[in-house]
């Protein structure tokens, strides 16, 4: 009785919040976003791990990945080109680290492409058959033109070669916006699978826990973070890509949750989510 009750609590929520206009819906997700910050701020000691955490998430997402093509020997659902463009800024980030600033992250994100690079394999060779190519029909150069355009335009000031932090502001746009074809592949069905509404949700906790570690680590200096990144517009582009990143899936994230909590496997999304 108590469970029924909770689900039609949640159900009255959730649909009071549906029927907000947009302004509201708004500042309703600011609300959330600022109480959730509070809380990891007061939970978490040394806001340097929520970077750690992130990639954590974003790993756990691609386990369950992993699983889905290995269990189910399906890909229906999920993108190439997203995958392809996770690939690409990886790639690219590793350049980075190898060449301006090796560390531990240099570790997880080769491992974090060695495993994209097999998913996009699988989807290119294993399990074509499954692959929904027509729905996955995102034109890449929507978002890899502007975000070389951008790069070149604004990138980082430090005294490393300029070709390398080109590369490093490429790589910053390019992650905000990978997501967009696995997206529009949603868009398209309007049904997504449970293991790939798991993997977008890891996702969009990883892109929040690294947003809140900038958020929170710019709060603890006191503003020298920015400093740090260097001069002109690079900072606030790197602060803005890390936003554009969080609230690109926000409005997937409310849905998923609300499917979770309504006992729901199969994630349905109405007209104009993503």
């Amino acid at each position: 009785m108590k469970g029924s009750e909770k689900g039609i609590n949640i159900n009255a929520v959730t649909t009071w919040v549906r029927r907000q206009p947009p302004k509201m819906k708004l500042i309703l997700g600011l609300v959330a976003a600022v109480a959730a910050l509070v809380f990891l701020s007061l939970i978490v000691e040394d806001h340097d791990n929520l970077f750690v955490a992130a990639e954590a998430v974003h790993a756990l997402g691609i386990s369950v990945l992993i699983y889905k093509l290995i269990k189910e020997k399906t890909c229906a659902g999920l993108s190439l080109k997203s995958q392809e463009l996770t690939a690409i800024f990886l790639a690219v980030r590793l350049y980075c680290s190898f060449v301006m600033e090796y560390d531990i992250h240099t570790l997880l994100d080769s491992a974090t492409l060695v495993t994209t690079l097999w998913v996009i394999y699988m989807m290119r060779f294993k399990l074509k058959s499954s692959y929904m190519k027509d729905k996955d029909n995102f034109a890449l150069y929507y978002v890899v033109i502007p975000c070389v355009l951008l790069s070149l335009a604004v990138h980082p000031s430090t005294t490393h070669n300029i070709v390398n932090r080109i590369c490093w502001a490429f790589c910053v746009y390019l992650e905000a916006v990978s997501v967009l074809p696995q997206l529009r592949v949603m868009q398209n069905t309007k049904i997504v699978e449970p293991f790939t509404a798991h993997y977008v949700f890891a996702l969009g906790v990883a892109r929040f826990l690294t947003c809140a570690h900038w958020i929170l680590q710019m709060l603890d200096t006191r503003g020298r973070l920015l400093t740090a990144l260097g001069y002109g517009l690079w900072p606030s582009m790197v602060l803005l890509s890390e936003l554009i990143q969080t609230f690109i899936l926000a409005d997937f994230c409310y849905y998923y949750v609300k499917s979770v909590v309504g006992g729901q496997l199969v994630l349905r999304l109405p007209s104009g989510v993503v």
